[in-house]
């Protein structure tokens, strides 16, 4: 889906909401320039845990589920030097539809020497959700940026799995304007990904986890530091392009969480000297 057939889309019904963020550094701290949002999409009080200024926001989503017909348009601007960590309360729900699709878009921009850590709650398909959803981010050759994205196909806590339903889901990540990591999920009314040793293998629970750093290196270091599975979950981490790359395919979120946080503590002292200080949300 490009941005143009976003924009284009049947969105007669449902929640229309927008937000844009821009970050910027200011005497040493990191303080939101400019905010705008219209619909259901708020960001909370700014927390600052850090000693070097890094801000924490949290986007919010009040009504706590999406809908067919719901659309979200998320902008997110971080100026040089800013340091900036994003993250949501809660799992964003997709409901099953009858007809209309929900439609979701976020766009990142990381300046020169700007720091975003994207942790957003893993997202989850009811069964018969309709949703798609783009995230692209652009970034310059000294932008830090390190972030992930998790998703979960139906409910498995209570047996429910998402045999109908169709999701796209597209991540894209530029630097200078070019592509450097294009991805695409497409799964339909009973699709044979959902079961095939060559897809999802029955795996309702997929994790992606990114960082853009020339470090190879630190594969070996992250490899060395993943917590073992007891019920067939599988983990790889690979780099590729100037992107350190983590692959989950599993039945838990918990278990995706645990390993990409502990990869994200990693990679924060060895890539920025800095401990990483955990958002006090994830811990109610």
């Amino acid at each position: 889906m490009t941005v143009s057939s976003f924009e284009e889309a049947n969105l007669n019904k449902g929640w229309k909401a927008k937000l844009l963020l821009k970050f910027i550094e200011e005497n040493n701290k990191t303080i939101l320039n400019h905010r705008s949002h219209q619909g259901p999409l708020q960001v909370q009080k700014l927390f600052y845990p850090e000693s070097n200024g890094a801000c924490h926001a949290y986007i919010l989503h009040p009504p706590g589920g999406v809908v067919g017909g719901d659309s979200f348009d998320i902008k997110i601007q971080v100026e040089p030097n800013a340091k900036v960590l994003v993250t949501t309360p809660a799992a964003g729900k997709f409901y099953r539809s009858s007809g209309d699709e929900a439609f979701q878009r976020q766009s990142i921009t990381v300046s020169d020497h700007g720091v975003l850590e994207w942790f957003p709650s893993e997202n989850i398909f009811f069964q018969g959700a309709k949703a798609k959803l783009i995230t692209r981010v652009d970034l310059s050759e000294e932008s830090h940026f390190i972030g992930w994205d998790i998703l979960c196909l139906g409910r498995p806590a209570i047996g429910e799995i998402f045999s109908q339903g169709q999701l796209t889901q597209k991540l894209e990540i530029f630097l200078n304007g070019c592509p450097i990591r294009l991805e695409r999920l497409v799964v339909r009314d009973n699709d044979a990904i959902l079961d095939a040793k060559w897809g999802l293998g029955g795996k309702p629970v997929m994790g992606s986890f990114f960082c853009f750093s020339p470090r190879k290196d630190l594969v070996d270091l992250l490899r060395q530091n993943i917590d073992l599975f007891e019920n067939g979950d599988l983990l790889s981490i690979t780099f590729v392009d100037g992107i350190i790359l983590c692959r989950y395919l599993g039945n838990s979120v918990e278990h995706v969480k645990r390993n990409f946080i502990k990869f994200w503590q990693l990679l924060r002292l060895a890539l920025r000297d800095h401990e990483a200080v955990i958002p006090r949300i994830w811990n109610t």
